[in-house]
């Protein structure tokens, strides 16, 4: 029976894309809430330390792993080499702490942090910029493979990789090395299906993020022409099993392929509208309960 591990992102309590939401919570409170609610690792935010040392202390005084990290990239704007260069702290950090994957997503022309922009202004790729992408990515992920880290490409509302086709075409253009990060809230936002794509690209899924929806608020900002971050203001996302994604179908899959690794909570909200202890409890509870009708086992602490 495979094995998975259930982690949080810091974004239950702080937002990188739109910092005034929790700015002033500690990442104290973070952490110290997040293992209350019953996860064992944190992926990082803007308000983690970037030193191996420092994040390695922060997260053993709350007994927590690393889990990942997300990293900008910018291929259809620089070589793949200097890509290489500008991943080095990154990479270093992720490494000496204990991660074995690194997320990953092409931000070049991207709209979901300007909160001006709707989402139907995202960027698309020409052949020629697919071309690009796709061949910086084999280059960056056989680097990273080098280094004892996986690639595991976020597709992303607002990005360059967004809908189902995307991924697909993404995935069937690549080799191993350039894995896959499954995102069910950022698949069905972009009206894929979770499950299509675990059953296609099962061996190449290496992380998942297991963000719930709200159907309601996605169909108002698609009708109002809204961006990424009025969505999240109006609490487009949520925590597993508080939305409208069915996410038994494609997490039993994963558990019949053998999938082992971490399943995170990942929902921006609002911490003043949604108490971000009572989220992370809840999103805790339901998730436990949905890796386990899937089959999985659940590793207790790593530290």
């Amino acid at each position: 029976m495979p094995t998975v591990t259930l982690g949080i992102n810091p974004l239950t309590w702080t937002n990188d894309d739109l910092p005034s939401l929790g700015a002033f919570t500690p990442l104290e409170t973070c952490l110290q809430e997040g293992r209350e609610a019953g996860f064992t690792g944190f992926e990082l935010g803007n308000k983690f330390p970037r030193t191996p040392d420092a994040l390695n202390k922060v997260l053993s005084n709350h007994g927590l792993a690393l889990v990942s990290g997300w990293y900008s990239a910018h291929l259809l704007e620089r070589s793949p080499e200097e890509e290489i260069a500008a991943i080095q702290d990154h990479l270093n950090l992720l490494k000496q702490c204990g991660a074995s994957v690194m997320v990953f997503c092409e931000v070049s022309r991207c709209v979901h942090g300007d909160q001006q922009r709707p989402l139907s202004r995202r960027p698309h790729l020409s052949d020629a910029d697919w071309q690009r992408l796709i061949s910086g990515l084999e280059v960056v992920g056989d680097y990273l493979k080098s280094q004892g880290i996986q690639l595991v490409y976020h597709h992303h509302l607002g990005t360059v990789i967004e809908s189902q086709a995307d991924v697909e075409r993404l995935m069937d253009s690549t080799s191993e090395s350039v894995g896959l990060l499954l995102d069910f809230g950022h698949l069905r936002g972009a009206g894929g299906d979770p499950l299509t794509v675990a059953q296609r690209y099962s061996t190449r899924i290496h992380h998942v993020h297991c963000k719930d929806l709200r159907f309601p608020v996605l169909e108002n900002v698609r009708n109002r022409d809204k961006s990424f971050l009025n969505g999240v203001l109006d609490g487009l996302f949520t925590v597993p099993g508080d939305g409208d994604v069915d996410f038994l179908p494609a997490l039993t899959h994963l558990c019949e392929q053998g999938y082992q690794g971490w399943l995170v909570v990942e929902a921006e909200q609002d911490p003043e509208v949604a108490h971000p202890l009572t989220y992370a409890r809840l999103g805790y509870r339901n998730l436990h309960a949905l890796a386990e009708q899937a089959g999985f086992d659940i590793s207790p602490a790593t530290r």
